[in-house]
């Protein structure tokens, strides 16, 4: 069988091969800073910082966290939403040394326990309406030091005085903080810190950057071990993908949370690589985000599917001039074509879909911006320098194009391995290749595309059916906004199918009309037995659909 068929896909512009530079990330900053001082590096919520504040500030906390005791190969946890303070978090956690641990602001006392104890960070910066939380599971964890920010901090005047009593209206939370003891506030840290240059040695190979957690759909969540060369490598292959943006030139979206591995190497590596500016929003809002574009005309937005479709079906949106946005690679989950077709009429730009895992920095593969057709469905080719093949289940060996098996890649981008798993690392890597646990195949022109995760794949009756292709048929009817298919328990068939379904607003549909609809697109074998309408689905914080906690509601019910 030919290897690699997609690389005569490659439009001219984009390299097959890279050259990756040597160096670490926060290596990055120094020269944007020195090279682009009063470009705007940030925008948030209406205040603006240059590279050149941005780097001192940075500078500033780096040396405080070297002061605190840090070490190169400390773990220091962040536990923010997407703001200024994030970013300069990140960069001075990556000058000491230390290996960075992004947490999700939304996680409970127990999942916060579980990844400090994990991961033995021993100091983390958060945001104050958090500080309860993070006091309630000090003490059973490593964590010396918390360092408290406030999102007013990085407000502009007079919005710096009117937060706190929004945040007092929606969260019920007052904080008030003083610096001293183990608590440090973030904006003394920078108003008294030190400028001096840090020095240190790195092995940008082998050197830590980052534990980012899988999602833990799978027992417990695993530190997925990320070293520079990791996110150096991901994050020039999205520069080569995207070979019409100009370094220095462009504005980019971000709105995915950086606590997630998508968002980070896509909007905070790559911006500060390429000297973009950042528009941050601190979470998913549809008219924030909306306002947010027209006003201040990115032209790159990674998301993912279920950003794009909160934009497409707010009722404003027509209000608003989304034509600024040039190139969107979506993520996280699948990409319905409707989706994709509507948002492109709308913008003007290009959205098309790719594919990637925590374990892999993350992308693997995506479709291309320009230069070639999308190809409807699927996720793409692999990336410059990543390889990618088909496997079968049982034998672990290649399977022939077009034939279902697991997805297995290699490449540059490919983790280390997990923290303090050797069982689990060995399991998932095999000679570098990395075994994703997503079931798909392969064209004959190297593209590829996802029918399920190992796990979602439902077997009914003895036949196998993938979620995905149902969900992409009825996501064709006009009057569903979001669904999701899942296997659910049942006596005969062992299980069956039954779609949750969010329509769209003033939409009307029967269950009966859903059926008759499935039943021309797919075998009647695949159509869903059941439907449940739904005002919401439940989702991770970047909008990726959670299947699993569905199944779980189900089996309970079934159990009473």
């Amino acid at each position: 069988m030919e290897s690699r068929p997609w690389l005569k896909m490659y439009p001219k512009s984009i390299p097959t091969k890279l050259d990756y530079e040597p160096r670490t990330v926060q290596s990055y900053l120094i020269d944007t800073a020195r090279n682009f001082p009063e470009k705007v590096a940030i925008h948030f919520m209406g205040k603006e910082m240059t590279f050149q504040e941005l780097y001192e500030s940075v500078l500033k906390m780096a040396n405080y966290l070297q002061g605190l005791g840090v070490k190169k190969g400390d773990r220091i946890a962040i536990m923010l939403p997407n703001c200024p303070q994030y970013v300069i978090s990140y960069y001075a956690s990556l000058f000491t040394g230390a290996v960075v641990v992004q947490t999700n602001p939304l996680y409970t006392e127990r999942e916060l326990e579980y990844q400090m104890k994990d991961s033995q960070a021993k100091i983390i910066i958060a945001l104050d309406i958090l500080y309860p939380r993070i006091s309630k599971v000090i003490k059973q964890t490593k964590l010396e030091h918390i360092v408290v920010t406030a999102i007013k901090d990085y407000l502009p005047f007079p919005k710096n005085l009117i937060y706190p009593f929004i945040q007092k209206k929606d969260t019920g939370i007052v904080i008030q903080l003083n610096h001293e003891g183990n608590t440090h506030l973030f904006k003394k840290v920078i108003e008294g810190g030190s400028l001096s240059p840090i020095e240190l040695d790195f092995d940008y190979e082998n050197d830590l950057a980052l534990l980012q957690y899988t999602g833990g759909t799978t027992g417990y969540p695993k530190g997925v071990m990320l070293t520079h060369k990791n996110l150096i490598a991901n994050a020039t292959a999205c520069q080569a993908w995207i070979y019409k943006a100009k370094p220095a030139e462009e504005t980019i979206l971000g709105v995915l949370p950086f606590f997630h591995v998508y968002g980070m190497t896509t909007v905070l590596i790559l911006s500060i690589m390429q000297a973009y500016k950042m528009v941050l929003l601190p979470k998913f809002d549809a008219k924030t985000t909306l306002k947010t574009i027209h006003k201040e005309r990115p032209t790159i937005f990674p998301g993912a599917p279920t950003i794009y479709i909160g934009l497409l079906n707010h009722p404003d949106r027509n209000k608003y001039d989304l034509s600024s946005i040039e190139a969107c690679i979506s993520g996280s989950a699948p990409l319905p074509v409707e989706v994709q077709q509507n948002f492109e009429k709308i913008t003007g730009g290009k959205l098309v879909e790719g594919y990637g895992l925590t374990e892999s920095s993350p992308v693997t593969h995506a479709n291309f911006i320009w230069g070639q057709e999308y190809v409807k469905g699927s996720i793409g080719v692999p990336w410059p320098d990543t390889d990618a093949m088909i496997v079968s289940a049982e034998t672990g060996k290649e399977v022939p194009h077009g034939q279902i098996g697991e997805i297995v890649v290699k490449g540059p981008q490919v983790m280390k391995g997990y923290w303090n798993r050797p069982e689990d690392t060995a399991e998932t890597l095999k000679d570098g290749w990395l075994f994703t646990g997503d079931m798909g195949y392969m064209n004959k022109d190297g593209y590829f595309f996802v029918v399920d995760r190992k796990k979602d794949m439902i077997i009914a009756s003895g036949y196998n059916i993938y979620p995905r292709e149902i969900e992409e048929v009825l996501y064709e009817h006009p009057a569903i906004q979001e669904l999701v298919v899942a296997g659910i328990p049942d006596p005969y068939r062992g299980e069956t199918v039954k779609a949750y379904v969010v329509l769209k607003e003033g939409a009307v549909v029967t269950e009966k009309e859903l059926d008759e609809y499935a039943r021309k697109f797919i075998a009647a074998y695949k159509v869903p037995k059941e439907y449940e309408f739904r005002k919401e689905l439940p989702k991770t914080a970047v909008g990726k659909i959670l299947r699993r906690t569905l199944i779980e509601e189900e089996k309970k019910k079934r159990q009473h």
